[in-house]
């Protein structure tokens, strides 16, 4: 197992290479000097890897401590590398998602639907006072981490 005196003694060499811990967690040395925590594992058959920050951004307890997540959710049945990337895309699609984008196409809706010109002047004028808002994300909208969803 590494302890932080062996990974602050690492140097870089022409290559990259690897540096193993316990069950699966490893430091990449880069030749640039980037020290980056990898995790190893299998799911369905595949050889997966898992990134898991730089060092020392992410310090070795906290890398175990990650890895030991990232084990539990194969213990779950969960693959942690198809996890980490539908919670990327989910965070890509909220901050798409504001509530600037959905009222322009309410209006633009409004306007297909031939309202009358004063009711889209009127929607336009109440969509410019909630500009503090309109870059938000629309979903999830909360307070104190509470869904105000219905």
């Amino acid at each position: 197992m590494l302890t932080v005196m062996q990974i602050r003694a690492l140097k870089p060499a022409e290559r990259p290479f690897k540096v193993a811990d316990a069950d699966g967690l490893y430091l990449l040395v880069q030749p640039s000097g980037t020290l980056l925590w990898r995790f190893r594992y299998r799911c369905c058959g595949i050889e997966r890897k898992l990134s898991l920050g730089s060092f020392p951004d992410v310090s070795l307890p906290q890398a175990r401590r990650k890895r030991d997540e990232a084990k539990a959710e194969l213990d779950d049945g969960i693959d942690p590398v198809e996890e980490k990337r539908q919670r990327r895309l989910k965070a890509e699609l909220a901050a798409q998602t504001t509530f600037g984008l959905v009222a322009e196409e309410y209006i633009q809706k409004m306007e297909r639907e031939g309202k009358s010109p004063a009711t889209l002047k009127k929607a336009r004028w109440f969509l410019e006072l909630l500009a503090s808002i309109a870059k938000r994300p629309m979903f999830p909208v909360s307070t104190n981490g509470t869904d105000l969803r219905l």
